[in-house]
Formats: C-alpha cells, structure tokens, sequence
C-alpha cells in the first residue's frame, strides 16, 4: 500500500506538470472506487485552475480556484501524466484532463481509491479527526509521550494510529522502531519519555529518507514519473525475516500485531 513517503512522492511528480494549469475536462470511466465517485463531480472540476498540490497524510490535495479534488491511491493506486491520447488500459479508472495537452491519469487495479471534491478539504469527514503530520512542528517525542500514556496497545500499533500520527505505515513504522531500538511488542505507556523522543527522531529520518528515495515500491507503487521508489534498498528489518541484522548479526524475526506483520531485531529493540 502506498504509504506517506509514497504519495509525497508522487505529489512531488506530478505538481511541475499540473499547478498554473486548467482542467480541461474530468473522464471518470469506472465510479466504483472505494467509495462511489459523485456523478457531479466532473462538473465542478472542469474548466477551474489548479493553484496547488498538497498532501495530508495519505490524500492528494490537488487545489483549484473552486474547491479541492481528494484523490487516496488506497492499496494499489498511482497518479501519473499522459498525453491526452495515451490509450487507458483497464485499470485506469480516471483523468484529469488539462489545457497543456497533458492528463493526470489515475490508476488502480484494486479499486480501493478514492476520488473526492470538497470546498473544505480539511473539514471533509475522511481528513478531520487525524493526528499531526510526523514530519510537522507538531510532532515530537513529548507529544507522542503524552498520547501513550495509560496505552496498552502495543508501541507499533499506536504509531499506525492515524488519529496519533498519520502516515506511519507498516513499513515505516517496523524501520522506525528498529532504529530507535524499541521492541515492538512493548506497550505503548511502558516506553519512557526520553524514548519517544528517540522514537519520533526515528520516524522523521525514516520517512525523510524514504522520500528522498522516491518511496519503497515492493510490487505495485510507480511516482508521477513513473519511476519505482528505491528506499527497499535501505531497509533494515521490514520483509527480511530468517536474514541477518546487519548491525548484530540476530536472526530477524516476523510476528503478526494488529492483522500486519512485524519485523523486529530481538537483540538490537529492547
């Protein structure tokens, strides 16, 4: 699933090609997305000017002088330009056509996007209640300490909690807690302050240098370009069980927290 490095990188893409741009047209084929596509929508979208991407959490904010199009590439889903005619393969489930000859075609093989238009993006029930971005000023060890106390839940699962923090994915989360040498298992009100301050230093420099790698493509995720993410190459513990930490040699190890599956260095997260 595309995670916050993943959709920063393909807003990064596609922003050059499409902000100071007009929406020449809206080609929705396929409505039945996560959630059913509005049949308004093309509407409301066609002939306004975009004014800029943006990104919270998982969303693209593609902002127009007439209100924001909320598009989340779910499990499977990419955003990538094509010239107007470039032939849509089966998948190719919208486009935003644009006055430059270019379209911003959305992909997903799955169907578990998601493609909205709000006047108030940040109010729409899908964005409102989540926690601070983890690489805003909001977001520190301090705030992640004072959310987990009284938490039993285990420390990984409470990193994923999209209302503590959003965009700590799976991936992210598993690399994060490897190199802050905390044990995933532990619970989330047992880890000390001074902890989560290593914690949340941990988060910022995973998701930092996921980005800059272009994001972690494992099977399906391309950036606006159309380039894979190479931040795989770096990873330390994530979908490398029965291998060797590199750092202690420890075998590494696989659980299941929460329906998602966990890698951890017994010896290295304490």
């Amino acid at each position: 699933m595309p995670e916050l490095p993943e959709v920063e990188t393909s807003r990064r893409g596609i922003e050059p090609w499409i902000v100071g741009t007009r929406i020449a047209d809206v080609v929705v084929r396929d409505r039945r997305l996560r959630w059913p596509v509005a049949p308004g929508i093309e509407g409301r979208l066609r002939g306004r000017r975009i004014e800029s991407v943006g990104r919270r959490a998982k969303y693209l904010l593609i902002k127009t002088d007439n209100g924001t199009a909320i598009v989340h590439l779910g499990m499977t889903g990419n955003v990538f330009i094509v010239d107007h005619d470039a032939p849509a393969g089966i998948h190719d489930h919208f486009d935003i056509l644009l006055d430059s000859g270019r379209s911003l075609r959305f992909r997903d093989p799955r169907r578990f996007g998601s493609f909205f238009f709000s006047k108030n993006p940040l109010a729409h029930p899908l964005l409102s209640g989540l926690g601070p971005e983890p690489l805003g000023t909001d977001f520190d060890g301090d705030y992640l300490w004072r959310r987990s106390r009284g938490r039993k839940v285990n420390v990984k699962q409470f990193i994923m909690d999209a209302k503590v923090v959003v965009g700590v994915g799976n991936i992210y989360a598993s690399e994060s807690l490897f190199l802050a040498g905390i044990n995933p298992k532990r619970s989330a009100g047992r880890v000390a302050r001074q902890r989560y301050a290593v914690l949340a230093d941990a988060i910022e420099d995973v998701l930092d240098r996921a980005i800059r790698a272009g994001g972690t493509t494992l099977r399906d995720f391309y950036g606006g370009d159309g380039e894979p993410g190479y931040f795989r190459q770096q990873l330390e513990v994530y979908d490398r069980e029965g291998e060797h930490c590199r750092h202690c040699n420890t075998v590494i190890r696989a659980i299941v927290q929460g329906q998602r599956t966990t890698y951890y260095c017994k010896s290295c997260q304490t």
